[in-house]
């Protein structure tokens, strides 16, 4: 019988969240700091790769679904 193997675990990041040091929350008009939470394809990155709190984890995302709404951002890369 046939195991599949195992992904290799990532690695976590430490939990330094920038939002809560400067005491500021994210905007859809900040094109440039969404797209350092957006892997190179597009997707949100968790919040294990990119070391922000749970609270603005939440709101990263629903800042990035509504720059690409306003076509800030968008929804697919293509190659």
């Amino acid at each position: 019988m046939a195991f599949a193997r195992r992904a290799p675990k990532l690695r976590p990041v430490a939990k330094n969240c920038p939002f809560c040091a400067n005491k500021t929350e994210p905007d859809y008009k900040e094109v440039n700091a969404l797209l350092k939470y957006t892997s190179e394809r597009g997707k949100i990155l968790g919040k294990a790769r990119t070391g922000i709190c749970s609270t603005h984890q939440r709101s990263i995302g629903r800042e990035l679904k509504r720059a690409r709404f306003m076509a800030m951002l968008p929804f697919i890369v293509r190659a």
